[in-house]
């Protein structure tokens, strides 16, 4: 950037202007889209991490479904089938599991 402003003519002020104008809304574009989006996709991944609680439907980060039947401090134990457990660290927790419609249909 700063050899940009030397390669500046001296009369040309309104020339480094805006070329310091270009970088900063290229700056602040590459901010808004880039970085504070996934700021807050991992704030809030940590919040689900944090809230999990004994019920809730999960699925981890290798694509196993379990039940949460326990969370002792940063470890989570999930019942994968009937009378199956297994024990997983809180961060290889990917996503709550969801019910399809489709699914829920057929249930009722």
């Amino acid at each position: 950037m700063y050899s940009l402003l030397l390669q500046a003519q001296p009369n040309s002020t309104q020339s480094i202007i805006s070329n310091v104008l270009l970088w900063v809304g290229i700056i602040v574009v590459f901010y808004f889209f880039m970085i504070r989006p996934q700021q807050k996709k991992q704030k809030d991944q940590k919040s689900f991490i944090e809230n999990l609680k004994k019920g809730d439907n999960v699925v981890t980060i290798g694509g196993l479904h379990g039940r949460v039947v326990s969370v002792e401090g940063t470890t989570v134990t999930l019942e994968v089938d009937r009378g199956i457990k297994m024990t997983f660290e809180k961060t290889a927790i990917s996503r709550e599991a969801t019910v399809k419609p489709a699914e829920a249909e057929k249930k009722q």
